[in-house]
């Protein structure tokens, strides 16, 4: 047996088990969070990158938007000059040609694409014809809870919304409180055994456990044990014949306050542990 830092105590098989499969649990919830951070982070960056490149676009527009007006000026005056100078003939053809050049770069862009469709049906092996990623549970929906109705990221909202990160040690089963493997206190327990008809000892246990020093039932009373010892004995032992030397009575070596440890009473049969919720029971006749 084994007893944890809050004095409730296990099975040492048990709780060992236990707390490996919460590790491993731990281990699993830690990585999707992470997963689901670097999402975020990811969309952050993206939307940080498309931003910038917005504003880069937008200043050139504004910075160079003069320049390219005069150039267009003056591609019309050359037309117009060129127009009185041939008779007429010089813009119509110039007219002609760049409609041959549009209509001849819409079919170009007509079969790019046309061709592009065809070889997502039988060359499935491209990177373009590859299905895209959805991106599903905590991370979409944090990085919904981040998009603005104007189409903008709010990174900070996007972080709140993302579910509590998973803690560093799994949990007691009785306490809540974060357990460690080396806070587990071996127990050294004394077995009452039964009495044989002729007055011998047996050694089969009667499921009862002793104090270490007094040899009395430990059934509902208060009990302590030692951690650098692991000695269970009553509180009321402990209080009486090894508090004042603070030295364990069994085997001699010395413990500290931090050492002693009060272990979880034992319940009644009947009400054996919980929070009561009904007081009074009134039964009604139907």
């Amino acid at each position: 047996a084994a007893a944890t830092p809050s004095g409730h105590i296990y099975s040492r098989e048990a709780i060992v088990q236990y707390l490996l499969t919460k590790n491993g649990e731990l281990k699993k919830q830690k990585a999707a969070y992470e997963r689901a951070r670097l999402e975020v982070e990811n969309k952050r960056v993206e939307w940080e990158e498309s931003e910038n490149k917005r504003r880069r676009e937008e200043f050139v527009r504004k910075d160079q938007g003069a320049m390219r007006m005069r150039t267009a000026n003056s591609s019309s005056t050359a037309l117009v000059v060129r127009e009185d100078d041939g008779g007429g003939s010089g813009a119509s053809s110039i007219a002609n040609s760049a409609k041959a050049a549009s209509s001849s770069s819409a079919t170009a862009s007509t079969g790019k694409g046309t061709g592009e469709n065809s070889l997502k049906h039988v060359s499935y092996w491209l990177a373009t014809s590859q299905p895209q990623h959805q991106k599903t549970g905590s991370a979409a929906a944090a990085i919904a809870a981040g998009t603005t109705s104007t189409g903008g990221f709010d990174y900070a909202a996007a972080i709140a919304a993302l579910p509590s990160p998973p803690p560093d040690r799994p949990p007691s089963p009785m306490s809540g409180e974060p357990l460690k493997l080396k806070q587990l206190i071996p127990l050294h327990l004394v077995h009452d055994r039964a009495t044989k008809k002729d007055g011998t000892t047996s050694t089969k246990s009667t499921g009862r456990i002793l104090c270490a020093v007094s040899q009395k039932n430990i059934t509902t009373q208060p009990a302590i044990v030692l951690k650098n010892t692991g000695q269970v004995m009553l509180k009321s032992v402990y209080k009486e014949l090894a508090k004042p030397t603070m030295t364990c009575p069994i085997t001699g070596k010395k413990f500290k306050e931090k050492d002693v440890v009060e272990l979880s009473k034992g319940k009644s049969g009947f009400a054996a542990s919980g929070e009561v919720i009904a007081k009074k029971y009134n039964p009604t006749l139907t």
